[in-house]
Parts: structure tokens; sequence; C-alpha cells
């Protein structure tokens, strides 16, 4: 993957790099974006469930005991405890199929992204896509053993991995001093 990526300036005069996403770069950024292995939406529809689950399962439960002969106080208490592990259980099956495997979304490793420094913009190439990310949207900086990631607000996460540069220490370094320079942080 190293030796994919180059270093140079295009016609324009940008300094730029460029290279194909690893699935442990997808990895390393997905771990970097993401709080928890399950989404928000995920959590939501899990906790509005569970209670929907929970009621029904009381209410049939308590007719259904009713119906056998069981007293007032009876149906009322074992339809409780069953529908209360009813609800847990849905809620922690539900939780168990949401959990994301995977990294990214298919596309990321195929093509060969080149990520540009220009005076007013960051621009990332990824095949037939062109993205310009204005300096002041970058909100934070992170680097790391292996990479460097720039949190944008309104927009995905950056990743430049380190192997994109070979073993050119130097050419990593003048790279990400160029963009911390412009970044308004």
């Amino acid at each position: 993957m190293g030796s994919e990526a180059v270093l140079h300036l295009p016609p324009d005069g940008r300094l730029a790099i460029s290279g194909k996403l690893s699935r442990n770069d997808l990895r390393r950024l997905t771990n970097i974006t993401r709080s928890g292995t399950v989404g928000p939406t995920t959590v939501y529809y899990a906790g509005v469930t569970a209670p929907i689950i929970s009621a029904g399962v009381s209410f049939t439960t308590r007719t259904a005991l009713v119906e056998s002969g069981y007293s007032g106080y009876w149906a009322f208490l074992l339809s409780t405890i069953i529908a209360a592990f009813s609800g847990i259980s849905w809620y922690l099956i539900f939780m168990r199929w949401a959990y994301r495997q995977t990294h990214g979304r298919g596309g990321e490793c195929d093509e060969i992204s080149q990520t540009s420094i220009a005076d007013k913009a960051l621009i990332i190439e990824r095949g037939p896509i062109r993205t310009e990310i204005k300096w002041s949207a970058i909100r934070s900086v992170r680097s790391g053993r292996g990479f460097m990631a720039l949190l944008v607000d309104g927009s995905d996460t950056v990743l430049i991995p380190d192997h994109w540069f070979g073993k050119d220490n130097a050419k990593r370094a003048a790279f990400h001093e160029a963009i911390r320079a412009r970044i308004e942080v």
C-alpha cells in the first residue's frame, strides 16, 4: 500500500498526497468517529420497541392466566415478571442484531484517494468525487500511531494514513505541518 502512495505537486502547485485506504485505515477511521458499536438510531428503536413488546406480552399473559383460573393478584404478578423478561430479552436481541460488523461502506479501499493542500481549502479526490473543505470547517486534528485525522464540521472525518508517505518521515512531517499551519483552531 505505501508503495502506491505519492507525495507530489499537481500542475496547479498544491501540495498533495495520494494512496489507497486499507481495511486497517477504515477500522481506525471508524474507531475515531464512532463512540460505540451501535448507532443512536438503533438504541432509540430498541428502547421504543421493548416497552411495546412488554406491554403486549403483559396483556396476553394476564388474559391467559385469568382465563386459566389464576387469581387477579397472581395473574398480574406473573404477567408483569414475564413481560419484564420479554422486554429485556427483546432489547438485548435487538442490540446484538444491530452491532456493526464491518467498517466502511464498501468502495473506500478500491479507489485511490488524493488529499491536496490549497490556500483556501483541503481538497480530497477519490475517483470521480471531489470534495473541498474550507480550513475554517476543520474542528480539530488528531494524530496517532500511523495516521492524522481531521475532524470536520458538517462532513466526514478525513484520515491521512502515514503509510501513504512510505518511509519518508520528512515528507510526512512537512505535509502535517502544512495542514496545521492553515487551521484556525
